[in-house]
């Protein structure tokens, strides 16, 4: 076979494999918790949903339908919610924290019913007083 041929062959495979592969799976992450009211900041490890989903997004949009652009987000698939208790909290402050924890994650749409759609980091990925590490 013309080894030209075989080489575009081989990129075709590799571009349309890139492309139906998505690199979407649960990630570990680190929640700062911090209550003024409260003497620690706990820092929780927990996972999150990250990665690469295809996108399709045509500069003719007029021409096309809606169904026919497609513009997905790494998300929950699956999640539980666990709990934590903010240690050195005042007697009268709520001292319990619950977070998602991502079992398993999937290319979808973003929804804003338990996801932050956002792409701007958070400012405050830190603690400003003593810190504690929670590992469930």
């Amino acid at each position: 076979m013309n080894p030209a041929l075989l080489m575009s062959l081989s990129i075709v495979f590799v571009l349309t494999l890139g492309q139906s592969m998505s690199l979407c799976v649960p990630v570990e992450y680190i929640i700062h918790v911090e209550r003024k009211e409260c003497a620690y900041c706990l820092a929780v490890n927990t996972t999150i949903c990250e990665g690469f989903c295809m996108t399709r997004d045509s500069n003719s949009k007029k021409l096309l339908l809606r169904s026919a652009l497609s513009q997905e987000v790494c998300t929950y698939k699956d999640m539980v919610y666990r709990t934590v208790l903010i240690p050195g909290c005042q007697h009268h402050t709520v001292s319990y924290y619950t977070y998602p924890v991502a079992v398993s994650c999937k290319c979808g749409k973003c929804n804003t019913d338990y996801s932050d759609c956002v792409q701007e980091a958070s400012s405050n990925g830190y603690c400003t007083m003593f810190q504690k590490l929670y590992n469930p």
